[in-house]
């Protein structure tokens, strides 16, 4: 980081840009390391000094006069602007995997699906094929007395009664 020198000191400007370059890079790192943090001591160390570091950012001297704090303003403003982003990005992220998940999980349901379907139409085709087997096996001598069987019990069911 190299700034140019002014009159009085370097570019006003181009340290607090480059200051709120820091302060977005630390809030985004933050935001990447909040969970992590919760059950690894060490990174729980390093995210108490992110925020430490967030915190010197934020408590910059402020020049007097109007133009001093309006730059405040607009420094508050660009860095909440910053943390909103790295939040969005987080929260973009954690989208993303989870609509992964749900694409992996109907994929794998549906290729269950499939499978099932063939089997079923598998055991379809293999009792077609068996009852196939069976008629070819019943002479016409034995059908044409089979059906006149059931002709003869159907008539004698549905004779009027004397």
């Amino acid at each position: 980081m190299e700034f140019s020198v002014v009159e009085i000191g370097y570019d006003q400007y181009q340290v607090d840009r480059c200051l709120d370059d820091l302060g977005e890079r630390l809030a985004r790192l933050a935001v990447r390391t909040d969970a992590a943090a919760r059950t690894n001591p060490e990174l729980a160390r390093l995210r108490a000094e992110i925020a430490r570091l967030g915190e010197l950012l934020t408590a910059r001297p402020v020049p007097d006069g109007p133009s001093g704090q309006a730059r405040q303003v607009l420094l508050t403003a660009e860095r909440e602007a910053a943390e909103i982003l790295a939040r969005a990005r987080a929260d973009l992220a954690a989208a993303r995997e989870e609509a992964r998940r749900v694409r992996d999980q109907v994929y794998a349901e549906a290729v269950q699906a499939r499978r099932d379907l063939e089997a079923a139409l598998r055991a379809r085709q293999v009792r077609a094929e068996r009852a196939d087997e069976i008629l070819r096996g019943v002479g016409a001598g034995e059908l044409r007395m089979a059906v006149d069987r059931v002709e003869t019990a159907t008539d004698a069911v549905t004779a009027p009664a004397s």
